[in-house]
Parts: structure tokens; C-alpha cells; sequence
């Protein structure tokens, strides 16, 4: 039987984009919680602005700052372009890069140039993907062929649950996943950072991996883009459920939650992260990394400098707010921490 069109994994890879350029597809009411937070300002601070230290290591790489490019598209023609365009932008600021799923590259390699950013960028980290509701030992020789095709240096999976069960024919069977997470873990070879897609990992999820040898955990919280809304967008026309569209953990609980329960585990904030004070804030509060997509969609539509001049705008207020709480690199931030707001 012929597959209906309107679903196929590339069409869907489309369509996601095209919603989340027209539609609003972020959270409606809830919010990330960094703006419960403020970063100390120190009107006496002993730094050179020029001086500030933003460079961290993660996965084993030399960072110019503690970013990541997140996890977006791949599978459509339109997702080649955006990757591309993210992944020269990247390499140019020395920060790193998450592929879109790879599930559709596993299933149809016709796909696989819309992934291949090597040639673009050499030398930054890139970060392939795959959903954990697929993860199983029949994948893994598939999923490690597909890293080894992108020259990934590790692997995220992505548990979401919620956004599976508002797309179309979704993966809705999750039991025994953390069982095959931690199968995979120690089977594909390549280190492994856990993930949300934007609803968020908290306390809960964080319990079951106290023992889990994974690299990172992106606690992608809610707050910023709700991907329950955009599979709404793409399934219905319409946001059918909005109670489902504003489900999650906000950033800020997540990862206070996520840091309380794995203190060693490295950490990445991601979720609403627009802005370099959030950054700041998500950085002081026990992050290693923040990670940013939607923000960065249509700049990469358009060119890589459109990327880069949004980045380093992002960049230079992450720069600035660390010369004002007195911090001379990402150490000294961590140390200052946070306060509640008034």
C-alpha cells in the first residue's frame, strides 16, 4: 500500500518548519522561570569587558563559548540549507551544533545530504540524533552508520513523549525505554546526551537516571517552543488541545531539579533560552551549556551571517553580563549564582 503523502517523514520535516514560521508555536501561558531570577550586578567590578573568558570544554572540545546550536530539521531539502547555514555559523564562532532526528536518514539514506555539514564546518562539535521511542538493539547498527556518516562526535536522544502522542501515527510506546537507553549507552560507541524536546525533564525522569553513564543531560524545559502546539498545527490545522500545548517543567524548575538529583551529570539549558542574560542566568544556576533553535530558524533560511549576526549579539550580552556581576570567565559566574527576584 502506498503511503499517504501528507505523512511521510520528509513532508512532516517540512511542514514543521513551514509552522513554526507562521504560526505561534511558542508556550502560550507558561513561562521559562529564569524570570523569577536575577543575576547579580556588581557596580564594582574588577573585569575588562575584553577580557571576559567565555570558553568552556565539552564532549571533549575547546568551545569559544558554552553554546550549542539546538537540534532542529533534516529530511527536507529546505532542512540541507538551514543546517548548513547553522553549521558554517557555528564553525565561524567556535561554538557546537545538534542535528535534527536521524530516524529519517536511517530509513530513507536519500536524506543524508540534508545532515552532512562537515564540509562546512570541520571542526566544531556536531551532535547527531534519534528519537528514544525508536531506540532498540535493531537500530543501533543503523544509527551508528548514520553518526559515522555525519562524522558525529556524540549522539542526543530525544524522549517526548507528549509530542509523540499529538503527531500523526507517532511513536506512543515508550514502556521499557529507559532500559533500552541505558542498552544503547553502553552499546553504540559514541557518547550520549539525553534530551526533551521542550516539556521538559525533570525530577522525575532525573530519579531513573542516577546510574545511567550518559555524557549530558538537556533538560529542554518549557517556556519557549511548545512542540505539542506545532504537531497540532501539523496534524490538525488548529491547536485542538490547548491544555496539552502548555504541559511541561519550566526551564529554570527543570533544571534545578535535574542539577539537585545528578550534581556531577553536565547539564545543558535549553527551552525559552532567548536571550544572553537568560543564558547568564541558566549558566549561574548550574548549567555547562545552554542550547538555542527556534530563534536561529529563519536566519538560516536566509544566509549564514543572518546566523552569525544573531549569535553574536547573543553572545555579546552573555559577554556583557558576566563583566557585570563581576565574573571574569564562566567559573567566577557559577560562583555568583542567582537571587530571587523582588
Amino acid at each position: 500500500m502506498t503511503p499517504d503523502p501528507t505523512f511521510t517523514a520528509a513532508h512532516r520535516k517540512r511542514r514543521h518548519i513551514d509552522v513554526c514560521l507562521t504560526e505561534e508555536v511558542d508556550y502560550q501561558s507558561v513561562r521559562t522561570g529564569l524570570e523569577r531570577y536575577r543575576l547579580p550586578y556588581n557596580a564594582l567590578t574588577q573585569t575588562d569587558l575584553h577580557s571576559v573568558d567565555l570558553s568552556t570544554e565539552f564532549l571533549g572540545a575547546r568551545l569559544r563559548a558554552p553554546v550549542l546550536i539546538g537540534a532542529m530539521t533534516g529530511g527536507a531539502e529546505l532542512s540541507g540549507i538551514i543546517n548548513r547555514n547553522l553549521a558554517a555559523a557555528a564553525q565561524q564562532l567556535g561554538i557546537g551544533m545538534m542535528l535534527g532526528s536521524q530516524r529519517v536518514m536511517i530509513d530513507d539514506p536519500a536524506t543524508a545530504v540534508s545532515f552532512d555539514v562537515r564540509g562546512v564546518a570541520p571542526d566544531i562539535p556536531v551532535i547527531g540524533n534519534i528519537g528514544l521511542a525508536q531506540l532498540g538493539p535493531d537500530l543501533v547498527p543503523g544509527l551508528r552508520d548514520a553518526l559515522a556518516e555525519v562524522g558525529a562526535d556524540a549522539v542526543a536522544v530525544h524522549t517526548n513523549p507528549l509530542q509523540e502522542a499529538m503527531q500523526h501515527e507517532g511513536d506512543t510506546d515508550f514502556s521499557g525505554s529507559i532500559g533500552r537507553l541505558r542498552e544503547v549507552v553502553e552499546a553504540i560507541g559514541y557518547p550520549v546526551v539525553l534530551k526533551e524536546v521542550g516539556h521538559g525533564i525533570g525530577a522525575a525522569a532525573a530519579a531513573e537516571l542516577v546510574d545511567c553513564p550518559l555524557a549530558a543531560v538537556d533538560v529542554a524545559g518549557a517556556g519557549g517552543t511548545s512542540w505539542a502546539r506545532i504537531e497540532q498545527f501539523v496534524r490538525y490545522g488548529e491547536v485542538r488541545y490547548p491544555a496539552l500545548a502548555e504541559w511541561g517543567i519550566p526551564t529554570a524548575q527543570a533544571l534545578a531539579e535535574v542539577h539537585q538529583l545528578l550534581p556531577d551529570m553536565p547539564l545543558i539549558a535549553s527551552g525559552g533560552i532567548r536571550t544572553g542574560m537568560d543564558a547568564a542566568k541558566a549558566l549561574a544556576m548550574g548549567a555547562q551549556m545552554v542550547a538555542v533553535a527556534r530563534p536561529l530558524l529563519a536566519p538560516a533560511i536566509e544566509s549564514v551571517e543572518a546566523v552569525v549576526d544573531w549569535l553574536q549579539c547573543f553572545l555579546h550580552e552573555l559577554l556583557i553580563c558576566l563583566h557585570g556581576c563581576g565574573a571574569a570567565d564562566l567559573t567566577a559566574l557559577r560562583r555568583r549564582g542567582v537571587c530571587a527576584a523582588g
